[in-house]
């Protein structure tokens, strides 16, 4: 190890999650108070240093997501999005000051694109909204952290200058966003390291970078500055986020452990926790992970060629260059049956991550036996599917209660649908195009609406052919995308609860309205 790695290794990388914030800009991802909650406490759990719940000015519901956040988070800090108004900071701090550790977080674009045509300001009076806005804010929170949006496409004298003022205004972190995903590892690397040469404050403050994926480079930038000497990484879980997505905590984490060699840092993350927090987030969103997909992916540790196989056999590390259970992964295994009791069904479930009260563990269990009489395998990913779906439908508006299907070749197909509204059951008839579409015509009946059918997407949770069902419908209404999931053992029934959870997720929609800019 050189004498400048060795140095390197006592320091610390924070870790920013921002799912909460830019992953649920994702269209389609959504989310309500309790969801935001679950994720919140796991993500608290799972070691995050910051998490930015939400922009407390886009809405009474995001308001509201921040406050709840920050009364419960007891180790993380929690920050609030905001743009140099007064006003944006004044709701971002109301909603903040709950927080043991809050941070008010204020950008404004500096680019000459941005400058021109967003804001239609000059380069003067950004300059002036920024020393403004952190005077403002750091008046209110000690902690304040700044961003020029669009930092990659500033000129660098500008970006120098706006950066020194910023931290001389009091800014005690200092975020460069590749807000559009423009810059490529060693344009950004060379980005940092000037900001660290020619900025005579900078080591009054942390770096932080906060990249978009629309070339696929986000990690890869991300990684880049962290070398070039940025503490700050900001990400999110499964590398959800608007366009095509933020960098991916689970992939930056990974990868400092995989290569320390190169990359001697340290970083709080339970990574054990890792895949937990991966199916969390899909189960509330409805986002399944592509099964490539680095670290998280169904397919990161699979091996079907013969010479992998052979090798990985030999000596895992041939093959793998992490182990499975160091993310978290357990091996799919068949570890209850109908003759199960509650007390295994409870260890269980504790192994794979869910803590549930006792009314909870109790209906969970009770479609467990319903499950198990049903099927012959009960394996790890029936019960995370049954949990989750669980989870789901427990604070949804609209509550599936039964569905009866005539289907076939000769027609017509029917749909007997009852469904729980407010409380009341409501029953209809509706006939379709098919099963599928009977029973979506059947919920529309029920439930007016205007949201047109974008995606409908079924996968097995397991193998053979009595396996759960796992469905995802998109729903798109005004410009506004939701995704629902569920799960069932038949595929009809799982459709219709994937559809219902969307509806209930447009509900939530309907009532965001967000302000002209929610990047950074």
């Amino acid at each position: 190890m050189t004498k400048d790695q060795s140095a390197a290794a006592s320091e610390r990388i924070i870790i920013f999650d921002t799912t909460m914030r830019d992953g649920e800009q994702s269209p389609g991802c959504s989310m309500n108070l309790e969801e935001k909650l679950r994720i919140a406490e796991y993500l608290d759990e799972m070691g995050v240093d910051v998490m930015e719940a939400g922009f407390p000015i886009a809405s009474n519901g995001d308001f509201e997501a921040v406050t709840e956040v920050s009364k419960i988070v007891k180790n993380a800090k929690v920050a609030g999005l905001s743009r140099s108004g007064y006003k944006d900071i004044d709701r971002a701090w109301e909603a903040l000051r709950h927080a043991q550790q809050p941070r008010i977080h204020t950008f404004i674009s500096t680019s000459p694109l941005h400058m021109k045509h967003k804001l239609q300001m000059s380069p003067e009076a950004v300059h002036e909204a920024v020393v403004d806005s952190i005077s403002h804010a750091r008046n209110l929170c000690e902690d304040v952290e700044w961003s020029p949006e669009d930092g990659t496409r500033t000129e660098r004298d500008f970006l120098c200058k706006c950066v020194e003022s910023a931290i001389k205004a009091g800014a005690a972190t200092i975020n460069i966003p590749d807000t559009v995903g423009y810059t490529i590892p060693d344009e950004f690397a060379d980005i940092i390291g000037m900001l660290r040469d020619r900025v005579p404050n900078i080591d009054k403050a942390v770096i932080s970078v906060h990249c978009h994926n629309d070339l696929g480079l986000a990690v890869a930038n991300t990684l880049a500055a962290i070398k070039a000497g940025a503490r700050q990484a900001e990400c999110t879980i499964n590398g959800i986020g608007e366009r095509a997505g933020n960098a991916s905590l689970e992939e930056i984490v990974m990868g400092l452990r995989v290569r320390h060699d190169l990359m001697p840092y340290e970083n709080g993350i339970v990574t054990e926790k890792i895949i937990g927090a991966s199916r969390l987030l899909s189960s509330v969103t409805g986002f399944a992970v592509q099964p490539n997909k680095a670290i998280v992916g169904a397919n990161a540790f699979a091996h079907e060629a013969g010479i992998h196989q052979d090798g990985v056999l030999k000596h895992a590390g041939t093959y793998e260059i992490m182990t499975p259970e160091s993310v978290g992964l357990l091996q799919s295994s068949l570890v209850l049956g109908k003759h199960s009791g509650r007390h295994a069904f409870r260890d269980k479930l504790e192994q794979l991550g869910f803590e549930l009260g006792d009314n909870a563990v109790q209906e969970a269990f009770v479609r467990f036996k319903a499950l198990a009489d049903k099927k012959k395998d009960v394996y790890d990913e029936d019960i995370i599917a049954l949990v989750e779906d669980e989870i789901t439908q427990a604070s949804e508006a609209i509550k599936f209660v039964s569905l009866g299907i005539i289907a076939g070749s000769k027609g017509p197909q029917q749909a007997d649908l009852e469904l729980e509204i407010d409380g009341k059951v409501r029953a209809i008839q509706a006939t379709g195009d098919g099963p599928v579409d009977a029973t979506f015509n059947a919920i529309s009946a029920l439930m007016s609406h205007t949201a047109k059918l974008q995606l409908y997407q079924v996968h097995a949770v397991t193998e053979g052919t009595d396996a759960q069902a796992q469905v995802t419908v998109r729903l798109e209404e005004d410009g506004k995308s939701v995704n629902g999931q569920g799960a069932d053992t038949d595929t009809l029934v799982a459709s219709a609860k994937a559809y219902i959870h969307a509806l209930n997720k447009l509900i939530v929609k309907r009532a965001k309205t967000a302000p002209e800019a929610l990047s950074a």
